[in-house]
């Protein structure tokens, strides 16, 4: 796993994504807790990641997520629970569970005074990577993130979206079986939040178990075959996000802005097609089973607010996350 330096679209249904359900967990976490002191920040959560699959953590900043991550790639003990690598408990044999690691943290762990290929051969050594095997693995690492061409020149001239890119390289020069991503596109440019879909998604399908988190619903729709929704330090709902959805009983949300809620929830309250209202500032939100039936209430409304603006979209993994929480996803 990379070590900070200071220390030492939806899912692709492609047939050759490795989901193996008949095999071990890659990753088997059971009442996972981390406290400090009086402050409880992750609460008790369970979940599994299987090999060939992307599992996302998903929530806001201070949700428990890069605590959860913490724990699982051995910097953070666990205050309570149990974790399992690949069957090995993370307690009991920590030295296997890091063999089989690899971590890009969410601050960039690379050493700026190298160059992009003297960090990756320095991380291969550092894990025992075989002297015949790590020039070609750099090569190839490098030709993978795009940065072959630029291998010779330090990190520290590196753009944001290259420290990142360079950062995934470092953590896959041991070949690791699971991969733990935090954050791993936060500032980086169109670019490079391309190219690290497409490795990831690659990986997947080769059969790396994956868990990935962030706080931006494009990517955990496009990336992740299965979400664990984490708030306040626990995983309020966990599935496909089309089991999630359909947990909701609504297929659309409606926004209607320029119209106080109380007259919206008055006129739509009690119809049955409507299933919750929520309003934030001048926005007004129905979550709705079918918007075909609430549209000549909606037109009423319109008509009497010719100023008012309507908006209708499918449900959506921040329709969701509101519905959960009560919160915005970014906040």
């Amino acid at each position: 796993m990379a070590t900070n330096p200071s220390v030492a679209q939806q899912p692709d249904p492609s047939p050759e994504a490795a989901v193996l359900p008949s095999a071990p967990p890659a990753v088997r976490t059971t009442d996972l807790t981390k406290s400090y002191g009086d402050f409880e920040a992750v609460k008790g959560i369970s979940f599994e990641i299987r090999a060939g699959e992307v599992f996302g953590l998903l929530g806001p900043n201070g949700a428990g997520k890069t605590t959860t991550i913490s724990v699982l790639s051995t910097q953070l003990r666990a205050s309570g629970g149990r974790v399992e690598v690949f069957e090995h408990g993370i307690d009991e044999d920590i030295a296997a569970v890091r063999r089989t690691l690899g971590v890009v943290p969410q601050e960039i762990a690379i050493y700026p005074a190298l160059t992009a290929a003297e960090n990756v051969r320095f991380f291969g050594q550092m894990y025992g990577v075989a002297a015949r095997d790590l020039t070609p693995r750099v090569d190839s690492l490098l030709e993978l993130v795009g940065l072959h061409g630029r291998a010779n020149d330090r990190a520290e001239n590196f753009s944001g979206g290259m420290k990142r890119r360079l950062n995934l390289a470092v953590s896959l020069v041991h070949q690791p079986r699971l991969l733990l991503l935090d954050e791993p596109t936060a500032g980086v440019d169109p670019h490079s939040r391309e190219r690290i879909f497409s490795i990831v998604r690659d990986l997947r399908n080769k059969g790396t178990a994956i868990l990935y988190t962030t706080h931006y619903m494009e990517e955990a729709e496009s990336l992740c075959d299965r979400l664990g929704v984490m708030d306040e330090g626990q995983i309020i709902a966990m599935g496909t996000l089309d089991d999630l959805l359909a947990r909701m009983g609504s297929s659309e949300t409606v926004r209607l802005r320029g119209i106080s809620s109380n007259e919206v929830t008055a006129r739509l309250g009690s119809h049955p097609a409507v299933t919750e209202i929520t309003a934030e500032g001048n926005t007004t939100r129905l979550f709705v089973t079918r918007s075909a039936e609430i549209l000549g209430a909606l037109q009423q409304l319109l008509e009497r607010h010719p100023q008012a603006s309507l908006q209708v979209t499918p449900m959506s993994l921040g329709d969701l996350f509101l519905h959960l929480t009560g919160k915005e996803l970014r906040d």
